[in-house]
């Protein structure tokens, strides 16, 4: 009973501390702004034109890496050791697949980047 109080404590003063945190940032953001004669609202925020592509390219990635791994261990459930599950390899593929995703992206992002540089 007192377990279940304290973790439902821990838990609101954690989202209060997160709500406060937000605003209380926000606010010493805005008034440094003021302090150097920017206006707060008149920033905008950049467009990313490539955000879509990196999470794709990253959530394939991911896709691809849990794909892998499910046969990888099917395999070797299938023709070794029986039985033994390998959280290893998911873990492994998925990171491994997941970077191989960002740096796909990355590389389209600089093609383009370098093909617009070199027309202006």
């Amino acid at each position: 009973m007192v377990q279940e109080a304290i973790t439902a404590m821990f838990f609101f003063l954690t989202f209060f501390g997160m709500i406060f945190g937000i605003f209380y940032f926000r606010n010493r953001e805005n008034m440094a702004m003021i302090e150097r004669g920017i206006n707060p609202r008149s920033t905008k925020i950049a467009p990313k034109p490539f955000v879509s592509l990196k999470y794709g390219l990253l959530l394939c990635g991911v896709g691809l890496g849990l794909l892998l791994a499910f046969l990888l261990n099917e395999y070797i459930n299938n023709h070794g050791t029986a039985g033994r599950d390998l959280p290893q390899i998911y873990f492994s593929l998925i990171a491994l697949f997941g970077g191989l995703g960002l740096v796909l992206s990355y590389r389209i992002e600089k093609k383009e980047w370098l093909d617009k540089k070199n027309d202006d």
